[in-house]
C-alpha cells in the first residue's frame, strides 16, 4: 500500500519537501537520482527539477508534462526513511537498484 503525494515544496538544490495523504512529511534529497542515468539526466537541468507538479489522480510528483514520475513508495520510502514495500524488492537487489 502506498500513500498519496499531497503536497511538495522545493526547498533548494535538488530538495523537494514531500507531504503524503496520512500528514507524514519528509525532505526528498533527489540528487542521488542523478547517478541512475536515463531519464535522471533530465535533473541535471535545474529548471526542469524544480519545474515539477503533483499528478492528483495518480498521487505522484511528476516532471515534464507527465512523461516522468517516481512511484510514491519510493518517495514515501526516501521522505520517511522506511523500507520500501516488499513486493518492491527482488532477492537480491537492493532499493537503490529498483527504485529508480
Amino acid at each position: 500500500m502506498f500513500k498519496d503525494v499531497v503536497s511538495a515544496v522545493y526547498k533548494g538544490g535538488y530538495q523537494i519537501e514531500i507531504t503524503f495523504e496520512d500528514g507524514i512529511s519528509g525532505t526528498v534529497d533527489f540528487a542521488k537520482f542523478l547517478h541512475h542515468g536515463g531519464v535522471f539526466e533530465k535533473f541535471q537541468d535545474m529548471e526542469y527539477f524544480k519545474n515539477f507538479t503533483i499528478n492528483r489522480e495518480l498521487g505522484v510528483l511528476t516532471w515534464g508534462d507527465d512523461e516522468m514520475d517516481i512511484a510514491p513508495e519510493t518517495l514515501y520510502a526516501e521522505a520517511t526513511g522506511s523500507p520500501l514495500p516488499d513486493w518492491m524488492t527482488r532477492q537480491g537487489d537492493t532499493p537503490e537498484k529498483i527504485s529508480s
